[in-house]
């Protein structure tokens, strides 16, 4: 399905963030014109409001993963959880295409200053949590701290199956997750495109096997599908897996390695496709719950532009394909 007139003016009448993208992926613009309307992230729109909250000692709401004070408040009562903290803020600062010059001295003031709430690990470190430690290690790498150990990390803590589970730390699962594989595969595959470091590689194509084996939708076992949040496509997705983000995933595993669509990936192509409306558009799905910096996208069960955008890219990858 073409792009039409309308639809191509409404996904550019948009955030930066978003609009940078629609230029390079969808419209195939030269990298002059995508990366002018990247720069622009850094003082317009999401990027220049998220910047602004940040504290002088180099975090967000004074709190690693959750915001000063969040323990014991009537906020932590509150369905959901609040997405301002620092290691939410530079990850949709990094999903924005903020030029990490903007950032710069965050890092260092991070290595001194913020401690993640268990055990009061050193930030840059990571923790114990898989999702904490994925976003941890794509943003330390893309603000230029040296990630290895967390790296290792990863290859270290896969499960016998292959992926990882955030709750495997704590003994209280020996299965992978479809949430925690994919947000550790996302992580591995940005550290590895911003450092060159191969290590991690073999660790991530299994990974993407264990999810690959599913069919990115269904439980291996008895060949159902594994639950509803596979079809919930909502922007910004946080930490929670969908078919749509997960296929975005190996989307761009395959353009930076070079490689064709899996066959398997099939049925979640169609999943997606199913779900994009006559006019080109997919809608917002219901949000997840919590204080933000700002608002990223439309209100659930309207049109959204990011949902648009992942959507179209994906589909014209496999198609094209």
């Amino acid at each position: 399905m073409a792009i039409t007139t309308v639809l191509r003016d409404w996904l550019l009448d948009s955030d930066p963030s978003l609009q940078w993208q629609v230029e390079r992926d969808l419209l195939g613009a030269p990298p002059e014109v995508w990366q002018a309307t990247r720069a622009r992230v850094a003082t317009e729109g999401i990027g220049a409001a998220i910047l602004a909250a940040q504290d002088d000692d180099g975090q967000w709401a004074g709190g690693a993963y959750f915001p000063a004070g969040y323990f014991g408040s009537a906020e932590a009562e509150a369905p959901g959880q609040p997405w301002v903290a620092t290691t939410w803020a530079l990850k949709d600062l990094r999903d924005a295409g903020l030029d990490a010059a903007a950032l710069s001295g965050t890092a260092e003031k991070l290595a001194r200053n913020s401690r993640w709430e268990y055990d009061d690990l050193p930030y840059w470190g990571g923790e114990v949590d898989v999702c904490i430690n994925a976003f941890t290690l794509a943003t330390g790498a893309w603000l230029g701290v040296d990630m290895s150990d967390l790296a290792q990390w990863f290859i270290d803590h896969r499960l016998a199956d292959g992926g990882w589970n955030c709750e495997a730390e704590e003994g209280d699962s020996t299965r992978s997750s479809f949430h925690s594989t994919l947000n550790a595969l996302r992580g591995l595959l940005a550290y590895e495109q911003l450092t060159g470091d191969a290590s991690v590689r073999d660790a991530r194509h299994g990974g993407e096997e264990y999810l690959l084996r599913r069919r990115l939708m269904f439980r291996e076992s008895t060949g159902e599908p594994v639950a509803d949040f596979v079809t919930h496509f909502t922007y910004p997705p946080r930490h929670q897996y969908s078919a749509l983000t997960a296929l975005d995933h190996f989307r761009d595993a395959s353009l930076a390695e070079g490689t064709r669509p899996d066959p398997r990936l099939a049925d979640a192509v169609e999943v997606v496709r199913a779900a994009r409306r006559p006019d080109g558009t997919w809608l917002q799905g219901e949000r997840l719950p919590g204080r933000t910096w700002v608002t990223v996208d439309a209100p659930a069960g309207e049109p959204s532009r990011w949902l648009t955008l992942l959507g179209t890219r994906v589909l014209e990858w496999w198609d094209a394909a």
